[in-house]
């Protein structure tokens, strides 16, 4: 369905929205969907709002904290990067759909021609747990800097011997020196759901999953 029926909709249901470039792409997909917000959320200040049908709430946050929200169940439903869900870990929650937005790609990245060997590495990013499982996949002793942002610099500032970080044009790692490895991950945004809405409510979530899915172009 393209249209959530205002008379007999199931419940509402909390929906946690990741902030930013994400939250900016995924508005119009949930107003095809039938859930807008009762006030434009561009520009507010206010975290939580109500929806013009009464019944959905949107709450925007960090998208770090979306997980945490739909795991621990003060909301039922979120959107968020894929990046985010294989930092959180996959325990909580249900990834039920790919929305197709914000896709880019999780990579390793280093200094043009660097020649990074098969010893010990000094790998700095924000992904720690993600970098930490690939790299003891490969069986490679590392070092994890964790950083929380610009990690282009660290190779710059011999801080760090590689990065991992989201890559998209790649334009950024071009400018500063870099080159974009190895593909960690292909990213884009997902829907989750917590595991006891999705018991519980069940008719409300496949309610709201069925909609976005025939938004989706």
């Amino acid at each position: 369905m393209s249209e959530v029926d205002r008379e007999t909709a199931p419940a509402g249901l909390t929906i946690a929205l990741n902030r930013g470039r994400i939250l900016k792409e995924c508005l119009p997909l949930l107003d095809a969907a039938g859930i807008r917000p009762a006030e434009p959320i561009d520009g507010s200040r206010k975290l939580v709002f109500e929806t013009e049908c009464g019944r959905h709430r949107l709450v925007v946050m960090r998208g770090s904290d979306v997980p945490t929200y739909v795991e621990f169940g003060a909301a039922d439903v979120g959107i968020v990067g894929k990046d985010t869900l294989l930092e959180h870990g996959m325990s909580g929650f249900y990834e039920r759909l790919d929305l197709g937005i914000g896709r880019c790609r999780l990579m390793t990245a280093a200094p043009v021609g660097a020649d990074l060997g098969h010893g010990p590495l000094r790998v700095a990013t924000k992904f720690v747990d993600v970098a930490r499982r690939y790299y003891e996949q490969q069986g490679r002793q590392v070092t994890i800097i964790p950083l929380s942002g610009a990690m282009e610099i660290a190779p710059l500032m011999d801080l760090a011997d590689c990065i991992v970080d989201i890559v998209d044009t790649g334009n950024t790692l071009k400018a500063n020196g870099l080159e974009a490895l190895e593909t960690i991950a292909d990213i884009s945004t997902r829907l989750i759901v917590n595991r006891a809405s999705m018991k519980t409510r069940f008719d409300a979530v496949q309610s709201f999953i069925d909609a976005v899915r025939s938004a989706l172009p």
